[in-house]
């Protein structure tokens, strides 16, 4: 634990010098920045990414509007891998979920990075919840949680849910719904959100817990049904499901949000710049329209408000991951 908290030590003193060097970073305004994710175009990973990218340019961060690469495999941590060898100048950030940083660890027992050594928090980009929707595979009369759960038990050959990775928030979510019920759920995992969402429409999955947004579309089109969302309140962006929580799921009450992060070693000023660069692109309503299309919210803040939910959320999921007993071996 001392290593953790030496690292959100270190990044609030990345946060005041950066402050006191600014004039320092505006010298290294770079040429052009590339945003790494994990996940596939079209998800909300790369919504972030490309919405916030977008708005860099013209900053004192960057000349240019940064390029979005969407490096997929191996549930995200390719991503990672990365950004962790990436040269430390500020020129390539990384956008993912809290998850492969703090979940990650507590399920890889050889992890290829450390998250609390090998990168630098820079800046909250949005907040999300997650949702369990069903396709054509489950029957029409299925409104609620307990009624798909009634179902998946009369049905255990059809019985699954697809995540976008292995490990993830939305694995996890799905597995402790198993779990509390009593019902088996069997985990599909996919690369990304869309890949899945596409079988559970076309009636080869049953379900699919991933974040809500990326079901907006197809749930306002009638093609598949949100029957729950995991927030602590009802998404704004689907008012009439209700919560896990409201349908007796107390334990399944997550939020989960997309970071950007640079290489360890990345200068304070260069860090600062960025950041001040990502929080004025949050407030830009274009990206805040975008973000609310894929039923996500802007959050911003500093680099220590993101190490300490960083190092929060490590310490939330530890437990968790071991009452479900899942190892990347198992």
């Amino acid at each position: 634990m001392s290593t953790r908290r030496h690292f959100i030590q270190a990044t609030a003193a990345t946060t005041l010098l950066g402050s006191l060097g600014l004039q320092s970073a505006h010298a290294q305004n770079l040429e052009q920045v590339k945003i790494v994710n994990g996940f596939p175009a079209g998800g909300s990973a790369d919504v972030t990414s490309r919405r916030i990218g977008e708005k860099l340019g013209g900053s004192a961060y960057t000349k240019n509007a940064a390029v979005v690469e969407n490096k997929t495999g191996a549930a995200g941590r390719i991503a990672v891998e990365t950004v962790k060898n990436a040269a430390p100048d500020g020129a390539t950030l990384l956008l993912t979920p809290y998850s492969m940083m703090a979940i990650y660890p507590h399920i890889y027992k050889q992890l290829s990075y450390d998250p609390f050594k090998d990168l630098t928090p820079v800046c909250m980009a949005s907040l999300l919840t997650h949702g369990l929707a069903v396709g054509p595979m489950v029957p029409a009369s299925v409104k609620t949680v307990k009624d798909y759960l009634a179902w998946a038990k009369a049905n255990p050959k059809d019985a699954n849910y697809g995540s976008p990775a292995a490990g993830s928030t939305p694995h996890f979510l799905g597995a402790l719904l198993g779990l509390e019920s009593g019902v088996d759920l069997k985990h599909v995992p996919y690369r990304g959100s869309i890949p899945g969402i596409t079988d559970v429409i076309g009636g080869q999955l049953a379900s699919m817990v991933t974040p809500h947004g990326d079901f907006l579309p197809n749930h306002r089109a009638g093609k598949l049904r949100i029957i729950a969302t995991s927030g602590k309140t009802r998404s704004p962006f689907v008012p009439e499901v209700p919560t896990f929580a409201e349908q007796g799921f107390s334990d399944l009450v997550v939020e989960e949000w997309f970071g950007f992060y640079a290489p360890a070693k990345t200068p304070a000023a260069v860090v600062a710049s960025a950041n001040t660069a990502i929080n004025a692109a949050l407030k830009e309503k274009t990206v805040i329209d975008s973000l609310a299309l894929s039923g996500m919210v802007p959050m911003g803040g500093s680099a220590d408000d993101m190490a300490k939910s960083m190092q929060h959320y490590f310490e939330f999921w530890g437990p968790i991951v071991k009452k479900i007993g899942f190892t990347a071996e198992s």
